[in-house]
């Protein structure tokens, strides 16, 4: 155990960790005191949150609050087992049936988490060595994680570049068993996957598709239902898996196919047949917040209204933001050290956003995360626009 001790007290990362704690920047697990909105309280001070996932702004609407109580009072805290024996209920079941009916396939089924829901389908799916997984090279940590649990061989091509995709696709035996794996909007760029032409390569090399909706779903397609729907491609994508931790204001991931796939993942995922079930609470939340999307259509409208808003502001003063078209913004500074100066200092100032450093991205590629809510108001992004421009101005990373 010493020797444990000693190797991981002198990892890098731990190394790096202690580094930026040294320089006072250190940018995570700060601790919220309020609840999760456009603005929070943080060591007794307001702060504008630019840092959620909660794209709609659902995790305090009442509706979803009394639901989530009300599931406690009936069905207690827990459930106390996984699905595959004693923790399965019927709100997971009617749950599982809206969820399936919202993104349009046959049959879902309910994860813990989302990152349970792709360590589990992907292996669960790919199962064999003379399988091939062909991934996006900026494919979010859960997917890769999925991909290394599973004995299949993993390819990864160029990010949202077809031609690299199609010479993968061509090296592989037509009669081999193949799955592309996406983000349909990726998490830290905010660009949305090329899906027609992802599908259509599919088609040719005889491939079948798997995409993962967890920031699309709530924000692109009718009533919110994601980028295969968006594109009018939820026939031809075989798997789609989603989250509730973003637009669905809780805790939990899904997968959902047609009725054959899923009753294969279902008797063969592990993490679904090993891990205890959503909780009550959770998934009474999300049933909830799939009723309040389909009710208040104009939050999605005001979410779209905003990000065209703040996506025009940062073009005209002159930051970088990628090929972003969502509510995902990404600052580039292309600088380890200066994006962890401007997270603190935006945080002195009033502003909460997220530092993105490898492995999330390559090494020249850091930057700041800028996200928004559809409870966030335009007065509310000025300010923030005002702040990010003297600071990244500060640091140089703009003119």
């Amino acid at each position: 155990m010493k020797q444990l001790l000693q190797r991981l007290a002198n990892d890098p990362l731990i190394k790096q960790a202690e580094s930026i704690k040294a320089m006072g920047v250190y940018p995570y697990f700060r601790a919220i005191e309020s609840d999760q909105d456009t603005v929070v309280k943080m060591h007794g001070k307001n702060i504008l949150m630019f840092g959620s996932n909660s794209y709609l702004g659902l995790t305090n609407h009442p509706k979803i609050k009394e639901a989530s109580i009300a599931a406690i009072r009936k069905y207690g805290t827990g459930c106390a087992g996984s699905p595959y024996l004693n923790g399965t209920m019927d709100i997971h079941i009617e749950l599982e049936e809206k969820l399936a009916d919202f993104v349009g396939k046959e049959k879902a089924i309910v994860y813990s988490t989302g990152f349970q829901a792709n360590i589990g389908a992907i292996p669960s799916l790919m199962s064999r060595r003379d399988d091939y997984i062909i991934c996006d090279k900026l494919n979010h940590a859960s997917i890769v994680t999925g991909c290394q649990l599973s004995p299949a061989t993993t390819k990864r091509f160029k990010h949202n570049d077809m031609e690299s995709l199609e010479r993968l696709l061509n090296e592989i035996p037509f009669d081999k068993t193949k799955l592309i794996v996406i983000d349909g909007v990726f998490s830290m760029e905010g660009e949305i996957a090329p899906l027609p032409k992802i599908v259509e390569l599919a088609d040719k090399y005889n491939a079948s598709v798997y995409v993962d909706e967890a920031h699309s779903l709530g924000v692109l397609g009718k009533e919110g239902r994601g980028v295969c729907n968006h594109f009018d491609m939820t026939d031809k994508v075989d798997v789609i898996m989603g989250t509730f931790s973003k637009s669905l204001a809780a805790i939990g991931g899904f997968v959902a196919a047609d009725s054959e796939t899923m009753n294969y993942i279902r008797h063969s995922s592990r993490s679904y047949i090993f891990s205890a079930s959503i909780s009550p609470a959770a998934t009474a939340s999300v049933i909830a917040a799939l009723d309040v999307i389909k009710e208040e259509p104009e939050r999605i409208a005001h979410l779209w209204e905003i990000t065209n808003y703040a996506l025009s502001s940062f073009r005209s003063l002159g930051f970088e933001i990628g090929a972003t078209e969502t509510p995902i913004i990404p600052l580039y500074v292309r600088n380890m050290e200066k994006t962890f100066l401007i997270t603190a200092e935006l945080y002195e100032k009033g502003v909460f956003i997220n530092p993105v450093i490898p492995p999330a991205c390559a090494a020249d590629a850091t930057l700041v995360r800028f996200a928004l809510m559809a409870t966030h108001t335009k007065e509310q992004i000025d300010c923030a626009v005002e702040i990010l421009t003297k600071v990244f101005k500060h640091h140089g990373v703009i003119k």
